[in-house]
């Protein structure tokens, strides 16, 4: 008796060691991905003159440090590149990628701008029109969400070249794993979805914004520069997608991004995940 309860133990021990062990694959995440960040923070003058105006790059670009697969690890600096910096650096080295668009950054401005800075400084003199010359670039990039087979890559942009104000601007590239390709909205919905989801969108954010009709969210300024419809620029969270418009889609400039969360739940009854890309957030 004693024996056979001896036995019974160990299977079901082992039992349950088989099924931790599957558990912890299910939710292990792929590739056991490790980022880090490239930073650079540089002035350049024109002429090399630090008496005349400057253009300030400022780049802080996440990437893949280690990784199980190593091929997974290169498609994916390979894509953060041609994200980021664009796709003529995307043969390189993150390191190396950086330290060229820098060069290629500085070179440009200076090209583009010396001559004829000098032009108007013998003319006019330079005081009223330094502002104008000093140019700025900002590039901030970081895995926002890692879970599974499931990562969120989410570049920021920001640049002024002259005039009133500068510009900026935000990218979400959503990737699945297993296949190292994009994901788009058709990947997530049922065919013929795009009329409901405006739908539920415009619902959202007149009840992020408390009013109960189209018009209301108008008179705001929404849809006054672009319309309200289903972008491909969305990040996918643990409760729901978010769609991401910047500045002008869909809005004025003063009233700057906009963002609409859309929970799972009440978009369901439109969701066909045959994929299975969402299990990664569950």
């Amino acid at each position: 008796m004693k024996k056979q309860f001896v036995n019974l133990l160990v299977i079901l021990l082992t039992a349950s060691g088989l099924l931790s062990s599957c558990d912890s694959k299910t939710n292990r995440n792929y590739g056991a991905l490790e980022f880090d960040s490239i930073p650079l923070n540089v002035t350049e003058h024109l002429f090399a003159d630090t008496a005349k105006p400057a253009c300030n790059l400022v780049i802080s670009l996440a990437y893949v440090k280690q990784s199980t697969d190593e091929s997974l690890k290169d498609s994916l600096n390979t894509y953060f590149l041609a994200t980021c910096l664009g796709n003529e650096f995307t043969g390189m080295t993150p390191q190396e990628a950086v330290q060229q668009y820098k060069e290629q950054y500085v070179k440009n401005y200076r090209n583009d701008l010396e001559e004829l800075y000098q032009k108007e400084e013998k003319e006019f003199g330079d005081a009223d029109q330094r502002a104008w010359y000093s140019y700025y670039k900002y590039v901030r990039s970081q895995a926002q969400f890692y879970k599974k087979n499931l990562l969120v890559y989410h570049t920021r942009y920001e640049e002024y070249t002259g005039g009133a104000h500068g510009i900026y601007m935000d990218s979400f590239l959503n990737l699945d794993l297993r296949t190292l390709t994009p994901i788009r909205l058709d990947d997530l919905f049922a065919d013929n979805y795009e009329e409901a989801l405006t739908d539920l969108l415009w619902n959202q954010l007149m009840a992020d914004n408390k009013v109960t009709t189209r018009q209301e969210l108008e008179d705001l300024g929404y849809g006054s520069t672009g319309d309200l419809t289903p972008t491909e620029n969305f990040y996918i969270g643990e409760k729901g997608l978010t769609f991401h418009y910047n500045v002008y889609e869909i809005a004025p400039y003063v009233m700057g991004g906009i963002e609409i969360e859309l929970p799972y739940e009440i978009m369901a009854h439109l969701l066909n995940d045959e994929h299975k890309i969402l299990d990664s957030v569950k």
